[in-house]
């Protein structure tokens, strides 16, 4: 029925496809649950962005640096925004940016940095993303209602100052 060459053919035909499929990956696990699935809440009011920017002072003051703090709602809105004397003057359309992405994309501006540097590059022609660290979303009772943004060092140092705000609220 077959010749031998066509029965060696299909011979190695399908070990090659075994043993292909032996080493191919596992499919990744589908989590249960979104990540970054946070509600959004009622907006942040004034007086609760004034604590956050004042905690976020505080703190740029205590250990000498010159920031720009902003503070949008659960919109995206602006709320408040301090720009410290000395500061750069990018640092506040920089912080605005920050706190718009964070609460826009509900997550710290840090994890699209790390995923943008995972590869993730298409992420760069998303509207609106800031791939860099010092956007905090600001979470109240599990809900989503604002986010603190901030501009004046590296960011790492844009991280620790958005974190001393956003967990003034918290």
């Amino acid at each position: 029925m077959f010749s031998k060459q066509s029965r060696l053919f299909i011979v190695a035909a399908a070990f090659f496809t075994a043993h292909a499929a032996a080493q191919s990956p596992a499919p990744a696990s589908i989590p249960e649950q979104l990540p970054y699935d946070i509600p959004y809440g009622a907006p942040i009011t004034l007086a609760q962005a004034r604590t956050a920017i004042a905690a976020a002072e505080a703190e740029a003051r205590r250990r000498n640096w010159k920031y720009a703090i902003v503070v949008v709602d659960s919109g995206g809105n602006l709320v408040s925004c301090d720009k410290m004397d000395g500061t750069q003057l990018a640092s506040t359309d920089i912080a605005e940016a920050k706190a718009r992405a964070s609460v826009r994309f509900r997550r710290q501006t840090r994890d699209m940095q790390n995923a943008i540097n995972n590869g993730a590059t298409g992420n760069l022609s998303i509207p609106g993303i800031l791939a860099g660290e010092g956007g905090i979303p600001i979470v109240v009772g599990g809900q989503l209602i604002g986010a603190i943004g901030t501009s004046g060092g590296a960011g790492v140092q844009d991280s620790v100052i958005a974190a001393a705000g956003a967990a003034a609220i918290r």
